[in-house]
């Protein structure tokens, strides 16, 4: 028996699942609560208790939330970071957080260092490492006060010896320095790399906060299964990776949805319009997973460039406010105050929800209250709503050619009629708990972005090494082996760089081993 728990933390609803293998068999949606634990344990508890499962069956427990998006969009919660790039002589025209919003990069101090260091895309150094450099900046760092630490270097996925190095050097002088590397998070461009390295040192302290309130929900049920936190590609990391890069788990509500809704649906192929309270998330699914985007990704102002999943969001949920003359469909919502304000609810609020139970496509709450709404302004807001979600989907497809679309989510009762464009529309079993869904069946990931010279290697060669790094990457975060599929390969030549030099991106992907906690 191999059971799990998948928990989506949004911020309106908290969902979860108890899945035996492929077979969902139980699920809540729940409010989230101001000090996560509470929500977490409400759901928890719920769905062991309406299956009758004891605790010492679960084999793990997976955990999707948005708590670090957020600490960023709303500057809150964020500890003042140093920025020390190995670089010079080179990249003095742009210094790190040269593209910050002020009000970000000041939350944080705007403590950046330049020193010499870093490589060619072939490997060769810019500039040798100065250790007096390293200290220098250290001692700096040290005297402010300043524990969390992020470390450039000029293609540094190509050749992590000096970001290494001068962590090690930082250490020496702040022993208790937090100190994240940007290759380990981050794709070829150096700007946009940085920028994610220094996001995840600012959100260290606030994710072993967050960690650690989530193995107390688990605890305190009695619950001994490893925890797992989902990642915005759609696989899983474990509770003590997540501790160490939180920025992986960006936009992992989303690509919970859509891995939920392949799963549920069967289809690996195909659009999926997930409807939450407040806002609908529009994404591709390429073989069974979100579609990558192809561009650098703004996180709360910020341009970074490590893998994001390609979404369009857009103000339409089941909580959304409806008003007349002119017509308006959101983006205000009363979010998670629908059952206290809605018509249906007993409140005083016109919402779309009480237009899908006035128009006879949703069946909530009290429809005795929305039976006297103006038809035409029924019939107006429901040609408006599929309006919005049919542009939507339209603006993510890449082609004309006519695709499946997979409807998931609590508000998606609002999606009455099929979508244009599509070649079928599809809403699964359990589709309002998709998001837990994809949190409980996801997988193991690991990932290769680096730049070879063909100049000395055969490209079917460098291909290989890359597949085989990817492989070892995705065994050692806890895939098993014999699962592990290459779902992905991108062979990009650069043709502005000498060497015959082409850019190689794969990923491998496998299934994540489980064994009862008892």
């Amino acid at each position: 028996m191999s059971l799990r728990i998948g928990i989506d933390v949004g911020g309106t609803n908290t969902d979860a699942v108890l899945m035996n293998g492929l077979t969902v068999v139980s699920k809540i949606k729940t409010p989230t609560t101001a000090d996560v634990t509470t929500g977490i344990t409400t759901a928890l508890r719920h769905v062991l208790d309406a299956s009758g499962t004891a605790t010492a069956d679960i084999a793990g427990v997976m955990i999707g939330t948005t708590h670090f998006t957020n600490a960023v969009v709303e500057r809150r919660r964020l500890v003042p970071t140093a920025a020390i790039r190995l670089g010079l002589p080179a990249t003095l025209a742009l210094p790190p957080m040269v593209d910050w919003p002020d009000d970000l990069a000041e939350a944080l101090g705007r403590h950046t260092y330049l020193v010499h260091g870093g490589h060619e895309f072939d490997g060769r150094e810019i500039a040798p490492l100065d250790p007096a450099e390293i200290h220098a900046a250290a001692e700096q760092i040290r005297d402010k006060g300043i524990t969390a630490v992020a470390v450039s270097s000029v293609f540094s996925p190509v050749n992590t010896a000096m970001e290494v190095r001068a962590a090690a050097l930082v250490a020496e002088v702040i022993p208790d320095a937090s100190v994240t590397l940007s290759s380990d998070i981050g794709r070829v461009g150096l700007l946009e790399r940085e920028n994610a390295a220094i996001l995840n040192a600012c959100l260290r302290p606030l994710a072993r906060q967050t960690v650690a309130a989530f193995r107390t929900a688990i605890a305190d049920l009695g619950i001994a299964a490893p925890l797992y936190l989902t990642q915005n590609d759609g696989t899983l990391m474990s509770a003590d990776f997540a501790e160490r890069y939180p920025v992986l788990t960006f936009a992992s509500g989303p690509t919970n949805s859509m891995r939920g809704a392949a799963f549920l649906s069967g289809l690996k192929d195909a659009m999926v319009v997930d409807v939450g309270g407040t806002t609908s998330d529009v994404g591709a699914l390429t073989h069974g997973f979100p579609r990558e985007a192809s561009v650098a990704v703004d996180i709360g102002g910020v341009r970074t460039n490590f893998r994001m999943p390609d979404v369009y969001s857009f103000g339409l949920g089941g909580g959304s406010l409806v008003r007349h003359d002119p017509l308006q469909v959101g983006p205000q919502s009363v979010g998670y105050r629908i059952t206290e304000e809605a018509l249906v609810f007993g409140g005083e609020t016109l919402t779309t929800t009480d237009v899908a139970v006035a128009a006879g496509v949703a069946d909530i709450g009290d429809a005795a209250r929305v039976t006297g709404l103006d038809r035409d302004l029924v019939s107006a807001t429901m040609a408006r709503i599929q309006e919005m979600t049919e542009t939507a989907v339209d603006r993510m497809k890449t082609s004309a050619e006519p695709i499946p679309v997979i409807v998931v989510g609590g508000g998606s009762i609002l999606v009455a009629k099929p979508v244009a464009g599509a070649s079928e529309m599809v809403k699964p079993l359990h589709f309002e708990a998709a998001n837990a869904v994809g949190a409980a069946i996801a997988q193991i990931s690991g990932e290769v972005d680096r730049v070879y010279s063909l100049a000395a290697m055969s490209r079917d060669d460098a291909v290989a090494d890359a597949k085989t790094e990817a492989t070892a990457k995705a065994v050692a975060a806890g895939a098993d082996p014999p699962t592990i599929q290459i779902v992905d390969v991108e062979d990009v030549p650069l043709a502005y760089l000498p060497g015959n030099a082409t850019r190689i991106r794969v990923k491998a992907v496998g299934d994540l081993a489980l064994v009862p906690s008892a």
